[in-house]
């Protein structure tokens, strides 16, 4: 447990909560980070700046150097499609990867069956699958005159969360604002990958519904994306150990 009632923290824990935003555009770049950064860190996503650079080769590389893989590439398409997909990066080994909500039921339920029926076949441990809500680059005035939703933002994240999980996925990506009622309605074993994740010190650049990364865990957050405070900073070690030390405190 991270957060006890007397708010004890579990550094160690803490640091495995933490999936490090590979944002960068060579395989150079991204290994040099985490060999600085593991340990104590050990997760890592690649998204798609990183996974149009470089392939899949990236994946297979990182998993070599022991740690974790969250493959960040969104898929939203026909659920047929998204299904033939998610075998494929199945058997590429990552630990996660995720999906669109608004592909609707259909391709939820697609996805994940062929996921895990992909793990048993080839004996692998199936990834977790988890839905994007909203971008956490979004507001409510954009939500409402851009898309159409007349939903107020938290309503609509809600719902998107309780359609994933009632089709079966692991969890779902949300702002760090969203994690409390997600937490609330979805249960305590339903993943929360919180995104626009800010610590004190760090702008927030285009994220507009952001929390610390301690008020993030404290709402309910399962895992923290942090991305540019680490990996833009002048040494994204002492950075990492900077965030460390602001949820302890």
């Amino acid at each position: 447990m991270i957060f006890g009632k007397q708010k004890k923290v579990d550094k160690d824990a803490v640091a495995g909560k933490i999936i490090v935003a590979l944002d960068v555009e060579t395989e150079e770049d991204a290994y040099n980070l985490v060999r600085h950064l593991s340990p104590p860190l050990r997760y890592f996503k690649v998204g798609m700046r990183l996974f149009m650079s470089c392939g899949y080769r990236i994946v297979y590389g990182l998993k070599n150097m022991g740690v974790q893989v969250f493959l960040d590439l969104k898929f939203h398409d026909i659920p047929n499609t998204v299904a033939s997909t998610a075998e494929v990066v199945t058997r590429m080994g990552v630990d996660m990867f995720n999906i669109h909500l608004s592909g609707g039921g259909d391709m939820i339920r697609a996805t994940v069956e062929r996921t895990r029926e992909t793990a048993e076949k080839n004996s692998l441990p199936a990834p977790k699958v988890i839905g994007v809500t909203v971008l956490s680059s979004f507001n409510e005035a954009m939500l409402r005159d851009d898309v159409g939703v007349d939903r107020h933002l938290e309503q609509h994240v809600l719902k998107l969360a309780q359609l994933g999980q009632k089709n079966g996925l692991d969890g779902v990506v949300a702002s760090p604002r969203e994690s409390g009622i997600i937490r609330k309605s979805c249960g305590e074993d339903f993943l929360i990958v919180a995104a626009g994740v800010r610590p004190l010190w760090a702008p927030t650049n285009d994220q507009l519904r952001v929390l610390t990364p301690r008020q993030t865990l404290e709402a309910g957050a399962s895992y923290l994306v942090i991305g540019r405070p680490i990996i833009e900073h002048e040494s994204p070690r002492d950075a990492a150990e900077k965030i460390l030390a602001e949820i302890a405190r």
